[in-house]
């Protein structure tokens, strides 16, 4: 069985016992965890493993090719074997920087496609900032105007605090909601069913990675700098205010 990643299910689940399925070196499968790996654009939680009177900090987090495994990489090799119990402590500051900034990405990315008809054409989410690409036209002062606006409107969405709803639901039927897939270029998520993370009113997206479960936990949304990376290429960074 894979593993079986808790925290789609609990984004705010802090610790967490598991049982250890494969060792290889500094590296650990668990049957399951709280520990979301680097995917979707979104960096890898960070936190300990603790056993046997041993801690180990998770360096980095990933998932095994070809399987919804997750790879945690420890500090060190650790003394465990297949079977052993653990537990796993998140890195909790780190996540919730996290979760904020993968919530604003997506209001913001509902913003522009509702009103510019813009997709994401790539994206990063550190815990200190994130950054976002969307396929628009414009430049100079009308592309730092676009950005701009969608900036303050995802301020006023957030101010709203609207509940973010995290649900399961059947291919064939997510398939029939337009922009459920707001990445340009990329297929569709594999699966017959996927998770679907909706802002209503804003945004709804087939999505697996953590986000706060109310837009007011987001805070004020801050653009630092915008950057034209080509004729369908417009990149936007930005960050939460602590």
């Amino acid at each position: 069985m894979p593993t079986v990643h808790v925290y789609q299910q609990d984004s705010y689940l802090k610790e967490l016992e598991a049982s250890v399925v494969a060792v290889d070196g500094n590296q650990v499968i668990l049957d399951r965890t709280i520990i979301h790996p680097n995917s979707g654009g979104v960096a890898h939680d960070s936190g300990l493993i603790m056993v046997n009177g041993e801690q180990y900090r998770i360096v980095d987090a990933m998932h095994k090719r070809d399987s919804d495994d997750v790879i945690h990489v420890l500090d060190r090799n650790p003394q465990v074997k297949p079977g052993d119990r653990v537990r796993v402590i998140l890195d909790w500051d780190r996540r919730y920087r996290l979760m904020r900034l993968h919530t604003a990405s997506h209001i913001m990315a509902g913003i522009a496609y509702s009103k510019y008809n813009a997709l994401v054409t790539g994206g990063d989410i550190q815990p200190d900032y994130a950054r976002d690409d969307y396929n628009l036209t414009a430049g100079g002062e009308e592309l730092r105007r676009i950005f701009s606006e969608i900036v303050a409107e995802a301020n006023e969405v957030v101010k709203r605090g609207i509940e973010v709803k995290v649900y399961w639901m059947p291919r064939e039927e997510a398939l029939r909601i337009p922009g459920i897939v707001k990445l340009a270029e990329r297929e569709p998520p594999p699966g017959d069913k996927w998770r679907i993370v909706e802002i209503p009113g804003v945004d709804v997206q087939a999505d697996g990675g953590p986000h706060v479960a109310n837009t007011r936990e987001v805070g004020e949304i801050v653009m630092q700098r915008i950057e034209n990376r080509g004729r369908n290429k417009k990149r936007i960074y930005f960050t939460v205010k602590p």
